[in-house]
């Protein structure tokens, strides 16, 4: 490949300051002052390193607005670029417009209204006609944090396979278990021919593990091995630890371009459609959710309880309830519920009984913890992660629902309990997460041999995009019970919101007011709504 030093025609002209150039050592790029004495390449970086971690925002006509990532040529002006080896890649030669043009962006919403704002966009990812890589001058390395979820070795398999087969880049090294083995495990060679079948398989085949950030051991090992892309698969907590080193290595000046790759089962990365593993996590919990129905259904006053992984985001066990249609309850952590009283749960399952014969509940394994913490010790401990250990909700709910009608003496139950939330999330990923899979791991290498880095891989609206990081990390996603899906839900199961029994007279208090007042003051406190509304759509965006 021919070295070009003019400036990419996919990016704008930097004006590099007069006083700093940039120096390859190592098989990294150092700034160095040329006034000054000689320094050590680090210190020269530190010195020479912006210090301004501002978002990169691109603003257009009709407020359009476009959350860039950061690019190598924002902090090395002059890099040399070189010719992408797709365009004689003959997979490729019956690809029209195969190149994604540099102002090819996404929005983050497609409901848009006819003289509204344009709104938040995000590069759209794929290959670029120039690339910041030589194939021999790259040293890759992947890594996996957090917990298991389907699909992790189809993602390490698509990064390896498609670094050689579309960059021809022979050098991935493996990171076993997780952040840590930076430091402390030995790394795994990484070929196409290594991990050909890995995708047939659950679990990530480089080992993970929670915790163990130690950013400046971290990329102490990254500079120390030469590693220029590194490709890191994990959740929010894992982003975020991404994010730091991104900045770490951007401060020290080398030439790396990192990656995230976003992994969560609970789906509960924002921005993002989804994260990979969610659909294969769904499709498991239908096996689950039929053994509760058929044990049920057998017996006088059946009852199934599935407890069903959600810390703090209930999507599997929404979307899993409302794909099986054998559920009578759905029990998330954004809904709480309670057991006693008027509306409560224990009322509407003898309600269901009385009608059905027979239940079925749903429970995340995050919801209801206040109902289970009040005489547990233990609820403040945290993982490795930081994570707050929770308690078994789904074999204290189950417990309590037995308590109950064995003191009613009302209705004989027999209660059946399944916990399947290991077994779900070590299965292989199915047909719809591995073409996702694949999706994240091309467009995650595209971004990095194109120059892009400090950035997230993720689906927006159909389309594959790089977000920066602060867009990942600034929250999480949770399922919004004043929104159609969750409306469909209870619309399915035919099952009370399960407001709390001062919040439920407060609401009906409301309802007898509104039908008392005049029109005007109808009108008064609909536009107060929508201007909280436009207050919180401004905040977001």
């Amino acid at each position: 490949m021919d070295s070009n030093s003019n400036s990419n025609s996919d990016f704008p002209n930097h004006n590099q300051d007069p006083i700093t150039t940039v120096v390859k050592q190592n098989g990294f790029f150092h700034p160095k002052l040329s006034s000054e004495p000689a320094r050590s390449p680090s210190r020269a970086a530190e010195m020479a390193s912006p210090a301004n971690t501002d978002p990169k925002v691109v603003t257009g006509t009709a407020g359009y607005v476009l959350e860039d990532v950061p690019h190598l040529t924002d902090y090395f002006p002059n890099l040399p670029t070189y010719t992408n080896p797709l365009q004689d890649n003959p997979a490729y030669s019956v690809v029209k417009q195969y190149f994604v043009h540099f102002d090819d962006s996404v929005p983050q919403k497609v409901v848009v209204h006819k003289d509204g704002a344009r709104g938040v966009h995000f590069r759209r990812a794929g290959p670029r006609q120039k690339v910041y890589f030589e194939a021999d001058e790259v040293q890759a390395a992947i890594v996996t944090c957090g917990g298991l979820c389907p699909g992790l070795n189809t993602v390490i398999r698509e990064l390896v396979c498609g670094l050689n087969h579309m960059y021809g880049v022979k050098k991935v090294l493996g990171i076993n278990g997780g952040y840590r083995g930076f430091y402390a495990r030995n790394t795994i060679t990484l070929t196409p021919k290594s991990v050909n079948d890995i995708h047939k398989r659950g679990g990530t085949v480089l080992g993970t593990s929670r915790g163990g950030h130690d950013t400046k051991k971290i990329v102490d090992s990254i500079q120390d091995r030469g590693i220029n892309q590194v490709y890191i698969i994990g959740g929010d907590g894992t982003q975020k630890g991404a994010s730091v080193i991104f900045e770490e290595v951007r401060r020290r000046g080398l030439k790396v371009s990192v990656v995230g790759i976003p992994k969560t089962i609970d789906n509960d990365i924002p921005v993002i459609d989804k994260s990979f593993g969610f659909d294969t996590a769904v499709e498991e919990a239908q096996r689950a959710i039929n053994a509760a129905h058929v044990e049920a259904e057998s017996v006088e006053n059946g009852i199934g309880v599935v407890k069903l992984m959600g810390r703090n985001s209930g999507f599997i066990a929404m979307y899993a309830t409302l794909a099986s249609r054998d559920v009578d309850c759905c029990l998330i952590p954004e809904s709480p519920f309670y057991l006693e009283g008027p509306g409560g749960l224990f009322e509407y399952i003898e309600k269901r009984l009385k009608e059905n014969g027979h239940m079925v509940i749903v429970i995340a394994e995050g919801a209801g913890q206040e109902l289970v913490s009040e005489s547990v010790q233990s609820m403040s401990t945290q993982d490795a992660s930081g994570n707050k250990l929770l308690q078994d909700v789904g074999l204290c709910i189950s417990q309590k629902i037995r308590d109950h009608f064995a003191e009613q003496k009302t209705l004989p139950i027999t209660l059946k309990y399944i916990d399947p939330t290991y077994m779900i999330r070590a299965v292989p990923s199915n047909a719809s997460d591995n073409v996702y899979c694949t999706l994240l791991a091309q467009s995650a290498v595209h971004g990095a041999m194109a120059g892009y880095t400090g950035y997230t891989s993720g689906l927006v609206n159909g389309r594959q995009t790089y977000i920066p990081f602060y867009r990942i990390t600034e929250r999480q996603n949770h399922v919004v019970i004043t929104d159609r899906m969750w409306a469909r839900l209870l619309s399915s199961t035919n099952q009370p919101s399960f407001l709390d029994v001062k919040g439920a007279h407060e609401e009906t208090k409301e309802e007898e007011t509104l039908h008392q007042v005049p029109d005007e003051h109808c009108s008064k406190e609909t536009s107060a709504n929508k201007d909280i509304s436009s207050r919180i759509h401004a905040a977001a965006c």
